[in-house]
């Protein structure tokens, strides 16, 4: 997560304002691409539990809908809370707040 820090100081060079965007942007791609990969893992792992579980007990079916997309809206859930945490880390609050 410290990465993303360094590398939108590499990208803005001392802009505040770009730092906290590319903060933002940076860590939502990641997630994307961790939700991407991860999801594609458990939708397989799914197909091929459900293939064993078919052919060793083929009057047992299972409504595997539901089971993935439950499975998939935690992984949602995991990824959005990974998503806040690097935000919230990586957002640097100006030093001074301008009082009239």
């Amino acid at each position: 997560m410290k990465r993303i820090g360094i590398a939108a100081s590499k990208i803005s060079k001392g802009n505040g304002l770009f730092y906290n965007a590319l903060v933002v942007v940076i860590s939502c791609m990641v997630s994307f691409f961790l939700f991407v990969v991860v999801g594609a893992t458990v939708v397989f792992a799914l197909a091929i539990i459900a293939y064993v579980t078919n052919e060793a007990i083929p009057t047992h079916q299972r409504d595997w809908e539901q089971v993935r997309a439950m499975c998939l809206a935690a992984l949602g859930v995991v990824i959005a809370v990974f998503n806040l945490m690097a935000i919230v880390i990586n957002f640097r609050w100006p030093d001074k707040i301008n009082r009239p």
